[in-house]
This record gives structure tokens, sequence and C-alpha cells, in this order.
């Protein structure tokens, strides 16, 4: 399917592994200029090698949570490449977990800035140029637990329901701009995030990765039809398809990719 966005600039941050970094890829498949962002140089550089050779890519690094780093990044891409015309906020960490009284202040802080705030920090550095385009793309990384919050991931969960939220509301502001704002919620994706949760939880079992992979999707994600972690090309394809003129008619929308993870329609 010709998604009808060849030359159009992106702009994916959280780009240097998981769905950030195979966002990118179709994205240049699909004949966009891209430029990847992530806060960490040589990863980044890496992610950029690798993609190099589906098109014209290039890579930034900057922190989300920084306001000043932010716009450095945008004067970056605006010298290389020219205004973004889609941006997909794919930066994001799990965060503070544990139970609800034994995470402090800080804990919410941090995960709230990176994973709430960094999307609003690029949201507002993108749309006046999308708006001088009359053309824009955005794209939220959600997450199932949006809307059915695990009680030992809050500050994770009511992150991305202030993404939900906030994608919606963007999208009635600036609709009639032509600026479209969707959100993806994914479940348990095989990414370095989740690897990482499956380490610390095959070290506290002493099992294998694969043994707390399989005892987590049971215990914890019966919903999860498939039985088994998705897998970031799953969910780029969602993104890169909200990012195209083919889903001109879609904005303030929440789609999820998982699995059958949340038990309600």
């Amino acid at each position: 399917m010709d998604l009808e966005i060849a030359g159009r600039i992106a702009l994916v941050t959280g780009a240097d592994s998981g769905i950030g970094l195979e966002t990118a890829r179709m994205l240049l498949e699909a004949g966009c200029r891209v430029a990847i962002t992530d806060k960490t140089h040589e990863p980044l550089e890496q992610a950029r090698s690798m993609l190099a050779s589906h098109g014209e890519v290039i890579a930034v690094t900057a922190d989300v949570t920084d306001t000043i780093d932010v716009s450095r990044l945008f004067a970056s891409v605006y010298r290389q490449l020219g205004n973004p015309d889609i941006l997909v906020n794919a930066a994001g960490v799990t965060g503070a977990t544990g139970d609800f009284l034994s995470v402090d202040e800080r804990g919410w802080l941090e995960t709230l800035d990176i994973n709430l705030l960094g999307a609003v920090r690029m949201c507002r550095a993108a749309i006046p140029g999308m708006r001088g385009k009359g053309w824009g793309r955005i794209v939220m990384l959600a997450s199932e637990d949006g809307v059915q919050p695990y009680v030992d991931e809050l500050p994770y969960c009511a992150s991305k329901a202030g993404i939900l939220s906030l994608s919606k509301g963007l999208s009635k502001a600036y609709g009639r701009d032509n600026i479209l704002v969707n959100a993806v919620s994914p479940a348990f994706i095989a990414t370095p995030m989740t690897d990482a949760m499956m380490d610390e939880r095959a070290r506290k079992r002493r099992t294998t990765r694969e043994e707390a992979i399989e005892s987590f999707l049971k215990e914890e994600r019966p919903g999860m039809v498939r039985g088994r972690r998705g897998k970031p090309e799953e969910v780029a394809a969602m993104i890169a398809f909200l990012c195209s003129e083919r889903a001109g008619f879609i904005t303030g929308a929440n789609m999820r990719v998982d699995a059958g993870s949340v038990m309600t329609i």
C-alpha cells in the first residue's frame, strides 16, 4: 500500500531501539526523510547506521526532559531537513514501580517528566511548523496501562492515561489546521524495556527470561490471546499508517495493538 507520504519529514523519538527504531524504518521505506533522536549518542548512531540503507536519515541526540535540548533538536532537524510534518513520540520508560506507598514523589516526577511532559515538550515544538505547512501527523505511544492500570506500575499507568487525554485534546485543538493526532496503545512488546522487566522477574524467580515471559503472560496478561509478546514491527505498522494520507479521516483515536489484553471493547 502506498502511504502517500513520500518526501514528508518525520521525527521519531526513542528511536535507538524497539518500536521507535522500527517506526523509523517503515517511514523511510514509505519515502519519508527521517530524523531519529534519543538521549545516548552511541546507540543512536548505531541505529542510524542500520537505517541508512533504507533512505535519508539523520540522528540527533536529545533529552525530552530538557526544554532547551528539545529546542536544539528542532533547530538541528530544521537545518538539515526542514520542519517535521510527522512527529512520533515513542520515547518512554517503565519508571518507578512497586507498591503505591513505596514509590516516592521523585519516582512519580521522573516517570511523568519523561513519558508525559516529554511528549508535551515535543508537541509544543512541532505544532507551529505543522500549522505553517497546513499538514501534520502526530502519533503518541500510550499503552494498555492507560485504560487498564496495574497496581505495581501506577506512575507508568498514570503517565499513559495522560498521553491518551493529551492526544484527544490536541486532536480537537488542531484538527482544523489539518494536524491529526492519534495514540497507539501496545501491550507487552519485545523491546529492551520489557527485556529488562523480564530479566528482573527471572532474577527474582531464579528462572530463565523465557520462563519469566511465559509466567508473566499466564499470570499478569491472560487477555493476550496470542500467548506471546508482540513484535515492534507489529506496532510500527499501525503508527506508519496513522502517519499517512490513508489515515486522513482518523484523529483523536486510540489504536490498541495488544493481542486482546484490554478486557473491554
